[in-house]
């Protein structure tokens, strides 16, 4: 893991979930870490595990929905660091409702807000710098991002956004040698279930995931960090994501009812 000694690296989303799993996984490695979320007090704990594994790390509390908090995020770490290597846009939320329940509709412009504008507002600000060091884009989206998923449809519109606008700028980038890394989990543990938004606009407040039978943080995060080290355009972290992945061209069908088993089933 040569790759991220002295690499700049900014995670967002960092203070649970996938987001501070990822960040611990890093800290060892000697890279430098601006860690960014909304929570200051899990943050500022986390930053001081980061420091005992041995790596530098800020902390920049932001709101990523808001296109200036997006633009402070990039200036604190050209400031702090004077340039950027890696930015992971990790930060999400969710929802766990049928389309035809949805009683407030801003449930859909929330999850937009933070799954898609946050990564396009954040990278857009970034890229200059990423360009100079030739550096990389990590968007964490999902395998919802990839099919249809009953109770997600919102969340499952943002994530095919979101893939589709970082593919887009792989090519884009590419002449500049930039990478773009999209990574797509299946079913992770992570708070964000506890908080998936409901018909009514209300977090849930517990999860609906059987969390021992679906894959941890840390798990996820350890298959991110090669995937990232070798610059690759795509990870999916499941067999079945991978599987599917093709089955939906050849039969879309099977894949529909995959998606549906796995969302009454909480696995």
């Amino acid at each position: 893991m040569d790759y991220f000694q002295d690499k700049v690296i900014i995670v967002t989303g960092a203070s649970e979930g996938i987001g501070r799993a990822l960040t611990l996984a890093l800290s060892p490695l000697g890279c430098r870490l601006l860690l960014t979320a909304r929570n200051e007090s899990r943050l500022a704990s986390l930053q001081q595990e980061v420091r005992a594994l041995g790596s530098e790390a800020f902390i920049q509390v932001a709101d990523l929905s808001d296109s200036s908090h997006c633009r402070q995020v990039i200036t604190a770490c050209i400031e702090q660091f004077d340039k950027l290597d890696i930015l992971v846009n990790n930060a999400g939320m969710t929802m766990w409702s049928r389309f035809d329940e949805l009683e407030d509709l801003s449930v859909l412009s929330q999850i937009m807000q933070v799954n898609y504008l946050g990564p396009a507002y954040l990278s857009q600000a970034a890229i200059p710098h990423l360009k100079k060091s030739q550096g990389q884009i990590v968007a964490v989206a999902s395998i919802t991002g990839m099919t249809g998923v009953p109770t997600r449809s919102g969340y499952a519109a943002s994530k095919h956004a979101l893939i589709g606008l970082f593919d887009s700028l792989r090519i884009e980038l590419s002449d500049d040698n930039v990478a773009v890394t999209v990574i797509c989990p299946d079913f992770v543990v992570t708070q964000t279930h506890k908080r998936a938004l409901d018909a009514q606009g209300k977090p849930l407040g517990e999860t609906p995931m059987q969390e021992s039978k679906i894959m941890t943080a840390e798990k996820c995060a350890e298959l991110m960090l090669p995937a990232i080290a070798q610059r690759k355009r795509l990870l999916i972290t499941s067999f079945r994501g991978r599987v599917g992945r093709f089955f939906k061209i050849i039969a879309p069908g099977l894949i529909d009812k995959i998606a549906k088993k796995a969302i009454a089933s909480g696995r």
